[in-house]
């Protein structure tokens, strides 16, 4: 039961096993298991108004001014009417409540979208279409190909026919079902299996049928996330839904997230509340002084009751202070910046420029209150596959036999090379690709583990090369127009220790054969000792490819001797079937026959970033934003990217590779480092990760003088961890100086170590003296671990950026969460904060779109406290001329349309309209972005110099008029000293002086902020007249006491000119300050608004970008699959029927 959002129900116990039988919900109903419906409303009609003033009043100015409405009530402490704030107390909740119960209504909706999905469900012997919402554990339901998973599903059965690579296997007992309903409907197997949990890569559980016990592991399972592929349909039974499925798991808790400006305003508005109790008591204690020594000697004006003492009337003044002064704390201030984030959401949200229009995909703001957090962003943290890249692989360069090919490559195929023949036939027979015809043969599909696997098969087939078909036995290719048929004898596969792939096949000739690519450096090692002279030419163009940023491979074969093959094939059919040590007995045997290889040559292949990645990761660097790649590709991988983007460069000092398996490994690793004598920094990091593996003090000394290279007049901070870091909570790392620059790639495994708590600090120190970070195969929580990391220890705020349910984790933990709306679906834009296509418009929106909201919003705060803080300060010393009696100082109309109407929309205008530079400046000076990131705009210290300005010109708003209307004689020979005359004065004065400061503080003014500010001037004056006039007195006298004043003031000379003279003293100060820094020591914001100026341009021209070509020492890794291959499947006739047939279509497309 739910009351108001409260959950009411004893929970659950937790769940250890999980029992689920087949077409049975009454039984799996009784273990109250998580249905597949989302809710993320917050509300519903009955709840609504309840739960969000409940909600709204948990803030502390909404609850103050509900308790000062209270304190109004009491006679004999208010001195002020009870609409003064009422009416800005009403408009407040009124205003939040639209904008929540909008947003909520849109949850609704997002919601309902989700839920009301149709889904195929077996349902009492047929198929039936069920909303997503309606589906339970248990449910056998049918998905077909390219359908986006939404439960975690065990699979009875596939698709039987058809030449597929499918990953995820039916069982064999029950893929005999295949599609027949009858028998699926007559299935009543009871699954046993783990309670849920976030392992992504393990799965554990029995399926119970006809008295049968069957395993069932992670390859019998689809997971919720992912897309049905090379197969046309399946069913599945449903093992978890909604919150237990195992991505749902990995996604982490959905946190609220707040900015640092609100963070820091909760701090400040307790501040004000202690300054205006403080305020308080010293009027109170004031107001008993004077009633112990004046009280009585004005009772004939001040009727006083005799019981009242000075002790209890100070007690009482106390109070009425406390309804007098709360100015000082603006009920206004949240409503405006609701308004304020909502507007420049709204900007994003039209931003043509972040308009992907190959997707028709526009950029999107999802949340309201987070749009200033991207002007202070200091970590990005970034997926790389489709997020960096497209996820698309072409072939680009080879080469062949010690020449290095390009564009003439399709002529040296025309001229039957043997070896160019022999490098496209290695392509077409080595891998695991399957091909599959469509449409009647007109075009040949493949279906590839990875992107590279296809770019490579697809190169071989362009070039005359064409794969056709496959069966466990045998290979069909096409060779320059004459078909051939391979018999493949044995798939030797890649793993990401043996970095390598091998298949062993017979030619039609009866040749027999065994063709091996892989990375370079292994395949070297194994090159049969004549080849020395060509590796050394191919090791040249390696270099080139990698300077280019290729992802490089290299080929090699041998020709195998019958008798030997024979007894070799016999000895890797019984390490095949041992029961222990069956992999290390593989290996060997791979190591024995993969030797003595003959050289054939290298491929290079482009895995193509999305436009303009580099120039956005350079534009970011410049804004001292520093890039954490965050991957579950390998290593490899990761580093081909890092340098094609420009985020590990060859200029750097050093780039340090992390990549142990165990913790043998990284000790192994630490040894061989120090034998090599590598820099000092790779032993920081080695020795970093020895001590979380309780190895530390064997290294602690090689630890202190790394440090002291890298530091050296740190003095002990080079080699310990700063008291200052240990002896504060929370424990802050500072940034750290460094001699040079430095990127850090470190694989998951050894990320595992790092990321324990007695190592962590020691592994975030030393990975921020790095200007890149790229951890590779690390998983959904690692992730997310690492964006805690630096959330826990770095006073800096992050942003996480991915496309992938598998980075669902990080964008939610991340202080600002990003989604790309891209290949793998919209898992990641539901759960982020801003949305788009393209990994480019990032730039645009933190440079631009970022810089500007925080700006307004510090602008906005600014000027916000000066006009309360000087409007509540005059108050104040008014206090000490009116024997500390609680009467305002200006009129009662004047103090509830102060904030609402005077001066609102003059803050708002600025507060959306205004900009220091354009948006091309902005991009021009990326170093505009950097005051953000030390919060200068706004801050402690701002605030405390903004309340001393603002002393300052209620000193002078008070007593300037005050001085003005002393014993002064009007024009007419009245007296002009009289309180409603100082009242006006005084409030008309604040009113320009607010307007003329707010003028000052705009740099950019349009239309909107013209109509604002001076309307709200002509506002005021119109409001005035009205107020004071004599129609409004003879409706109501006491309310409007004031008749005529306005009519009798403001046809003074003297009046104007003390306006004028207030004004002008009020903003002269600030003025002074401005110009002196300026002339003196002007900041970068001066500066390009000085440039701009200069050169009266609207937008600086674009600088023409030299290319900068590489010549690496490095040779890009061996990008091929991201987990064990699949040639044990190809090979295991579970998945292949006949081949096709042998002829060939006639207008076939290849």
């Amino acid at each position: 039961m739910s009351f108001f959002g409260l959950d009411c129900v004893k929970k659950k116990e937790e769940e250890t096993e999980r029992r689920i039988r087949a077409n049975d919900r009454e039984y799996n109903l009784s273990f109250r298991y998580a249905t597949n419906a989302i809710k993320t409303s917050k509300y519903n009609l009955l709840t609504f108004l309840p739960l969000n003033l409940f909600e709204q009043f948990q803030r502390i100015a909404n609850a103050y001014f509900l308790c000062l409405l209270v304190l109004q009530v009491i006679p004999v402490i208010s001195s002020l009417s009870w609409f003064t704030t009422v009416v800005p107390l009403a408009l407040v909740l009124t205003v939040t409540a639209v904008k929540d119960a909008i947003d909520d209504i849109h949850r609704h909706k997002s919601d309902r979208k989700v839920n009301n999905r149709k889904a195929q469900v077996l349902i009492n012997g047929e198929l039936r279409s069920e909303k997503w919402m309606n589906v339970q554990v248990g449910d056998i339901i049918r998905l077909e190909n390219n359908q986006f998973v939404t439960v975690s599903l065990y699979l009875p059965s596939l698709e039987p026919r058809g030449l597929k690579l499918c990953v995820k296997q039916a069982l064999t007992v029950t893929g005999e079902m295949g599609g027949s309903i009858e028998a699926l409907a007559a299935f009543k197997g009871e699954v046993c299996c783990e309670a849920p949990n976030n392992r992504l890569d393990r799965f554990t559980g029995t399926l119970v049928w006809k008295e049968q016990k069957y395993p069932l592991d992670n390859q019998s399972v689809l997971l919720r996330g992912c897309t049905l592929r090379n197969t046309e349909w399946c069913f599945g039974m449903v093992l978890f839904a909604g919150p237990d499925t195992k991505l749902m798991q990995n996604c982490g808790k959905t946190s609220f997230k707040r900015t640092s400006i609100d963070r820091l305003m909760n701090v400040l508005v307790l501040f004000i509340f202690g300054f205006l109790v403080l305020m308080c008591i010293i009027l109170a204690v004031g107001h008993g002084i004077w009633e112990y020594y004046e009280g009585s000697k004005v009772t004939g004006f001040v009727p006083r009751e005799e019981s009242r003492g000075p002790a209890l009337s100070a007690f009482l003044m106390f109070w009425s202070y406390i309804i007098i002064l709360n100015t000082v704390v603006p009920i206004s201030l949240y409503v405006s910046m609701e308004v304020i984030r909502l507007g420049n959401s709204y900007y994003i949200n039209w931003d043509r420029l972040m308009y992907y229009n190959r997707s028709d995909t526009p950029a999107e703001a999802r949340t309201t209150t987070l749009n200033e957090e991207l002007g202070q962003i200091r970590y990005i943290f970034s997926d790389k596959t489709g997020t960096l890249t497209q996820n698309i692989m072409t072939f680009n360069k080879c080469s062949i036999n010690g020449k290095s090919y390009g564009t003439s490559l399709l002529e040296a195929v025309k001229l039957e090379t043997e070896e160019v023949h022999n490098f496209f036939r290695l392509l077409a027979l080595c891998h695991t690709v399957m091909a599959e015809e469509k449409n009647n043969g007109q075009y040949l599909v493949y279906q590839a583990q990875s992107p590279d696997e296809g770019a490579l098969v697809t190169a071989a087939r362009n070039f005359g090369f064409v794969f056709r078909s496959r069966t466990p036995e045998s290979l069909t290719i096409v060779e320059m127009g004459v078909q051939r048929s391979y018999e493949l004898l044995a798939i030797l596969d890649f793993n990401n220790v043996r970095k390598r792939m091998s298949v062993i096949v017979r030619s039609p000739e009866g040749t027999l054969s065994l063709y091996c690519k892989g990375a370079d450096t292994i395949i070297y090692q194994r090159l049969h000792e004549s080849c020395s002279k060509l590796m050394e030419v191919t090791t040249e163009h390696l270099n080139e490819f990698a300077g280019e940023g290729l992802r490089t491979l290299v080929l090699a074969y041998k020709d195998l001797d019958e008798d030997y093959f024979s007894e070799w094939l016999q000895r890797h059919h019984e390490a095949s079937t041992a029961l222990e040590g069956r992999e290390d007995k593989l290996n060997e045997l791979y190591e024995e026959i993969e030797k003595d290889l003959l050289l054939i040559g290298a491929s290079a292949v482009e895995d193509k970033l999305q436009d303009g990645v580099s120039q956005t990761i350079e534009q970011l660097a410049k804004a001292d934003i520093k890039i954490w790649v965050l991957t579950g590709d390998k290593q490899e991988t990761a580093e081909n990217i890092g340098y094609s983007c420009n985020l590990l460069r060859e200029e750097m000092t050093d780039v340090f590779i992390v990549a142990a398996h165990s913790t043998e490994d990284v000790l192994l690793y630490s040894v061989t480092v120090l034998t090599l004598r590598v820099h000092w920094f790779c032993f920081c990091c080695l020795l970093c990760l020895c001590f979380c593996l309780r190895s530390f003090s064997s290294f602690f000394i090689l630890l202190r003088n790394a440090r002291a290279k890298m530091r050296p007049n740190a003095g002990e901070d080079a080699f310990f961890i700063p008291e200052s870091i240990l002896g504060n909570d929370p424990k802050v790392v500072q940034d750290e100086t460094v001699n040079g620059e430095f990127g850090l790639v470190i694989n998951g495994h050894s990320l595992a170590y790092a990321l324990e708590s007695s190592m962590e600090l020691e592994f975030l120190r030393t990975a921020c003296m790095c200007k890149t970070v790229m951890c590779c195969r690390v998983t959904p929580l690692q992730k997310a671990q690492v964006v805690e990391l630096v959330k826990k220890y770095k006073q800096a705020v992050t942003l996480a950026i991915g496309d992938g349910a598998n980075d669902v984790s990080m964008i939610k933990a991340a202080h600002i969460g990003v989604g790309i709306s891209g290949q793998e679906g919209m898992q990641a834009v539901l759960s982020s904060d801003f949305s788009f296509a393209q990994f480019r418009f990032l730039q645009r929106l933190l440079l631009v779109h970022g810089r500007w909201s925080y700006l307004r919003m510090c602008k906005f705060l600014r000027y916000f406290f000066y006009k309360n803080f000087t409007f509540t300060f005059v108050h104040f010393w008014y206090a000490f001329f009116c024997g500390f009696s609680a009467q305002t100082v200006y009129d009662q109309s004047f103090i509830a349309l102060y904030n609402l109407v005077y001066t609102s929309l003059p803050v708002l205008g600025m507060a959306l309209f205004d900009q220091d530079v354009n948006d091309g400046w902005s991009l021009e000076f990326p170093q505009l972005y950097v005051p953000g990131q030390l919060s200068l705009y706004f801050s402690k210290t701002a605030f405390m110099k903004c309340a001393l300005h603002s002393c300052y010109s209620s000193l002078v708003l008070f007593f300037i008029p005050y001085a003005t209307v002393y014993d002064s004689m009007r024009s007419d020979g009245k007296e002009g000293a009289d309180y409603q005359s100082f009242a006006l004065l005084t409030q008309t004065c604040l009113t320009f002086t607010v307007c003329l400061q707010l003028s000052l503080d705009l740099s950019y003014w349009t239309a909107v902020n013209h109509l604002f500010v001076w309307g709200s001037l002509g506002m005021y004056f119109i409001v005035t007249f009205t107020m004071q006039s004599d129609g409004l007195y003879q409706l109501h006298p006491p309310s409007f006491f004031f008749v005529g004043t306005s009519r009798n003031t403001l046809d003074q000379f003297s009046v104007w000119l003390t306006v004028f003279l207030t004004a002008v003293l009020c903003v002269l100060p600030v003025l002074v300050h401005r110009l002196i820094f300026i002339q003196f020591k002007p900041t970068i914001n001066d500066k390009v608004h000085r440039q701009s100026s200069y050169f009266n341009t609207t937008r600086p021209s674009p600088q023409r970008r030299t290319k900068i070509r590489r010549s690496s020492t490095r040779r890009s890794g061996y990008a091929f699959s991201h987990t064990q291959g699949y040639g044990d499947l190809v090979t295991s006739k579970r998945t292949l029927s006949t081949p096709l047939p042998a002829p060939l279509f006639k207008n076939q497309r290849y």
